[in-house]
Order: structure tokens, then C-alpha cells, then sequence
């Protein structure tokens, strides 16, 4: 059984550093390439966290358009309303990305970045983002899958243990793999597949690499009990990566996949 991350305040704040990095700087590029948005279009940004891509994206459709944020998190929230407050075509919502409380054909573009793979009913959700398109709108769905990882480390095992319990924070740690065709069945028609690294080949603090090593440490200290992890090897793994770094020797790529869709 998975256990979720919970994103609370400390939780916004750190992920909202992360996605500030150069790497996620450059996601945010791609996905706005792919979608294309125009002056007078209305969006719906699912799992909006901190509203940097929803920033972008109200800027780029204008007070023509129309920008919902839509979240789960009271904390996220918090965080992309205080970012977005400038913006009258833009509001957050709080909502469930399989249960989306918008009518038929609402909206010209849905994104979805991070997120469907931390929904349980993923047929449902895809379901609920083709309902609220309007015809001929775009979707774009980003995600992880964590067996792309390639992560220089001295001990694999206790790599391969840690990147195991980490698994578990996800609903579907291997999305992508399905994704495409899940898209499909609940008629989509999906145009384009990107893939999206998440490149570190050497060590550099301001990285997605760093950002997420310190989540994986936290998420393994609180939950890797249940995998046989005790925290002291919880630790020796994150000591590890910092003395490859110190030597020089810090390695970390990871895919994401960015399906772009029309209904």
C-alpha cells in the first residue's frame, strides 16, 4: 500500500524551491511549447502547486482568457493564490483530479503536471479531463517513471532498497508506461510524446538532483520501516551521495514523459 506525501506547508515551500531550479525551469518551457497557448483561452491547471506554470499560462492567454488552478492541497493553495493575485483572469480552487467539479466542454487546454501519478483511479481522472475539454482541446499529462532513474551510488542494493520504499509515494511510480494508452481508450488523441530529463551528470546544489534527494531522505527516515530500512542506513545512503559529490563523481538522470493530447 502506498503512503502519500503530505504536502503541508514546510512541504509547498521546499517543492516550490525545487520547482524554481533549472531543471524545472526548463519543464515549464517544454510543456508551454507543446501546448501553444493563445490570447483568450481558458485553462485548467490540475495540481497547481506553487503557480509558477499557472503564472505563466495566465500571462499567456491574458485578461482574454481564463487560468483555474485547481489543488488538493490547502498549503499549495495558499502559496499559487498569493502568486496569482495580481492576475483577474486567474483563480485556484481546491479539487480532486478525479472528480473534477467543472461542466461538460469547460475549458481549451487541462494540464496536469506531477500529479496523475498520485491518483488512484487514473481511468477515472483521464476520464474527467477529456469530459471538461472542449472539442478539439489540448491536454498535456506529465509524469515520472521512476525505472528510468540512472543514480551513480557505492551501494546498489541499498540504492535499489531506497528507491523501492520511495515507490511507494505514488499511486503508479510507472505511469507513463500506460499512460499513452490510457489516453486513448477514453478518446483521446494523442499527438506528441516528449521525454523530459531531469539531467544532473555532476553535482550542483540548486538542482532538481538535490531537491529530490532530500525528499527521498525524508520520505524513507519517516516510512522505510516497512521496507527494512532502519534510518541509519537511511543516512549512510544520503552520506553517500554527498561524498560522490565531494569526489567529483555525482551522477542522477531521470525521465519524464509528456503526453500531448486533442479531443
Amino acid at each position: 500500500m502506498s503512503q502519500m506525501l503530505d504536502f503541508d506547508d514546510n512541504a509547498a515551500r521546499a517543492l516550490e524551491a525545487m520547482y524554481t531550479t533549472p531543471d524545472v525551469v526548463g519543464q515549464r518551457a517544454k510543456v508551454i511549447e507543446m501546448l501553444a497557448p493563445a490570447p483568450g483561452e481558458h485553462v485548467l491547471d490540475i495540481g497547481v502547486g506553487p503557480g509558477l506554470l499557472a503564472h505563466d499560462l495566465a500571462r499567456l492567454v491574458g485578461e482574454a482568457g481564463r487560468l483555474v488552478g485547481l489543488d488538493a492541497a490547502a498549503a499549495m493553495l495558499k502559496v499559487a493564490r498569493t502568486r496569482l493575485a495580481a492576475m483577474p483572469q486567474a483563480e485556484c480552487v481546491e479539487g480532486d483530479a478525479a472528480d473534477l467539479r467543472f461542466p461538460d466542454a469547460s475549458f481549451d487546454i487541462a494540464v496536469s503536471t506531477q500529479v496523475h501519478e498520485y491518483v488512484a483511479d487514473i481511468d477515472k481522472a483521464v476520464g474527467e479531463l477529456h469530459r471538461v475539454l472542449k472539442p478539439g482541446g489540448r491536454a498535456l499529462i506529465l509524469d515520472t517513471d521512476w525505472r528510468s532513474v540512472v543514480w551513480h551510488c557505492s551501494d546498489q542494493a541499498l540504492m535499489d532498497r531506497v528507491l523501492k520504499c520511495w515507490d511507494d509515494h505514488l499511486a503508479d511510480p510507472h505511469l507513463p508506461a500506460t499512460l499513452g494508452a490510457r489516453m486513448r481508450r477514453a478518446g483521446f488523441r494523442v499527438l506528441r510524446v516528449e521525454i523530459v530529463p531531469m539531467l544532473s551528470p555532476q553535482w550542483q546544489p540548486v538542482s532538481y538532483a538535490a531537491g529530490i534527494m532530500k525528499s527521498i531522505r525524508g520520505y524513507a527516515m519517516a516510512n522505510g520501516e516497512r521496507h527494512g530500512l532502519a534510518q541509519a542506513e537511511v543516512q549512510a545512503w544520503y552520506d553517500d551521495q554527498l561524498r560522490l559529490a565531494e569526489r567529483g563523481e555525482f551522477f542522477f538522470s531521470v525521465n519524464r514523459y509528456a503526453f500531448l493530447a486533442v479531443r
